[in-house]
């Protein structure tokens, strides 16, 4: 386990990390070109020769009025994932003219790559289907802060088209003490209905836990929930029609990837931490086997890892030899 204190200034952040560090030529792509969700649908080819780099870096130029938001929609990544791969930018009101790294490059999970993989701290869900050698992303809302998304071993118990949503208690009494109104019992399917339109109950525990939809307009890619997993209406429905009962799901938590490629760079990917509670002040990177293995050669330049870790900009970038 490494721990380390956030407490790095912007000064920090804003060298010319990804300048030094780029692994491969970002491309700067016309909005009248984008189409993210058909992009998506067709998903990642998976590498045959033991890489476990997929995707491709892009860039956009900030144009006026846009936030950081509305840029999540066009290349349908997560808000946390943009604003990490840009620090110091104002997600409100961006600099027209900034050029903003697109997260939409990554290390595949250190797991079986099988079913539905949930990476936490990377605020993403990856899709294997049987069969295909390819993988789907999708960016997702996980439980906040107090209601954290457990890491779990499971499996889809039942697939659910239009649910209802029957509240906890603990959730209709938040909604009371942040609204002074009550919650009803149960909400129906229809556009009120938080879950939308479609859900994948977990076999996890008491089947609390779901994958499902949204009916707002917000949330994706950050600490939202209380507890399930969210996606964007596009992409849960794209999704349903693809797995089955039964089907594997793993929810890991891995803010450190690494990956030793054919070609023999040494790449490293790190995002930050979950938070364990308001008053945390220190997060925990949890490193796996093959990131110790990683972190151990003698030939990896140490100064550059330890400058990734404390970035933790959520982007592969190469660490030198020494």
């Amino acid at each position: 386990m490494f721990v380390y204190s956030n407490l790095f200034s912007n000064e920090i952040i804003n060298r010319h990390y990804f300048k030094k560090h780029s692994i491969i030529l970002s491309l700067v792509i016309p909005l009248a070109m984008l189409n993210p969700v058909a992009a998506q649908a067709e998903g990642y080819p998976l590498p045959q020769d033991g890489s476990r780099l997929i995707g491709m870096q892009q860039e956009y130029k900030v144009q006026q009025g846009d936030t950081l938001d509305a840029v999540t929609k066009l290349y349908n990544v997560g808000l946390i994932a943009l604003m990490e791969s840009n620090p110091g930018v104002d997600p409100f009101l961006p600099t027209p003219g900034k050029i903003l790294q697109i997260p939409n490059r990554m290390l595949l999970p250190d797991v079986p790559h099988k079913g539905i993989v949930i990476n936490l701290p990377e605020l993403r869900l990856y899709y294997f289907p049987a069969g295909k050698d390819e993988v789907h992303v999708f960016p997702i809302g996980i439980g906040r802060i107090g209601r954290s998304t457990p890491t779990m071993q499971t499996s889809v118990r039942m697939k659910i088209k239009h649910p209802s949503w029957t509240p906890t208690t603990k959730s209709r009494t938040e909604y009371f003490q942040q609204t002074g109104k009550h919650l009803p019992s149960v909400i129906g399917a229809g556009k009120d209905n938080p879950l939308g339109d479609y859900a994948l109950q977990l076999a996890y525990g008491k089947h609390d836990y779901l994958i499902h939809g949204t009916n707002k307009d917000f949330g994706i890619g950050m600490r939202v929930s209380a507890g399930c997993i969210r996606l964007n209406p596009d992409d849960i429905s794209w999704l349903f029609h693809q797995v089955a009962n039964n089907e594997s799901v793993q929810i890991i938590n891995q803010p450190i990837k690494v990956s030793l490629e054919p070609n023999g760079e040494k790449i490293l990917e790190v995002h930050s931490p979950i938070s364990r509670s308001d008053d945390d002040t220190e997060f925990s990177l949890y490193w796996t086997n093959e990131a110790i293995k990683f972190n151990n050669q003698e030939v990896i330049d140490n100064d550059e890892m330890t400058e990734a870790l404390l970035l933790h900009q959520g982007m592969p970038v190469v660490i030198d030899s020494k």
